[in-house]
């Protein structure tokens, strides 16, 4: 059986990780925690060589984020339900998630948080480029619709109840279906 895929969107210091390590503490079957930071933090990309100067993050950049998004349906395809942190950051990030997580049950929730509180947190964590907060702000919800939406200034509690009600009382079309279908319907239109 496919996993599920709760897809969590949100600008850099919006509270995504938190607010999915609270999920997964709930959640009644097992979820994984999957983000970019974890594989930035596990060592697993030459981070070092490229502060050294050896390799350019911009060139490794695009296919690293594909290869991150291809990761998402193996791993559900082979029974792992998914919780995502991830921050889309453009309209074809947005339409290659709805491609390749089109076999699945997936619920997109974005987090929004007001942009004074994202830059002084970006300032509180000091692992993030000063300015991350403010560009991911400006584009981060603008490329999709959502099954749920949080602020991260609200008790966080009552945002991992909100979630989970929401969760369990979800019904299809979702928003990925209903993206797909809006394309579709763009397509048609078109010829």
């Amino acid at each position: 059986m496919a996993g599920r895929i709760i897809l969590v969107n949100g600008a850099s210091s919006a509270g995504k990780s938190t607010l999915c390590r609270a999920l997964q503490a709930r959640l009644g079957e097992p979820f994984w925690h999957y983000s970019i930071d974890h594989f930035r933090n596990t060592g697993v990309l030459p981070m070092q060589r490229v502060a050294s100067g050896d390799f350019a993050w911009s060139d490794m950049r695009p296919a690293f984020f594909e290869g991150f998004h291809r990761c998402l349906p193996a791993l559900a395809e082979a029974g792992n339900n998914l919780l995502v942190d991830h921050i889309v950051e453009t309209s074809a990030w947005m339409s290659r998630l709805v491609e390749l997580l089109a076999p699945f049950d997936v619920f997109f929730v974005g987090v929004h948080c007001p942009l004074g509180e994202l830059e002084q947190r970006e300032v509180r964590r000091g692992d993030r480029r000063k300015g991350e907060a403010r560009q991911d702000y400006a584009v981060v919800h603008g490329f999709g619709t959502y099954d749920f939406e949080v602020n991260s200034t609200r008790d966080l509690g009552d945002n991992v109840n909100a979630v989970l009600e929401a969760w369990d009382a979800r019904t299809p079309p979702g928003a990925f279906a209903r993206m797909r279908a809006a394309k579709g319907e763009t397509v048609q239109n078109a010829r």
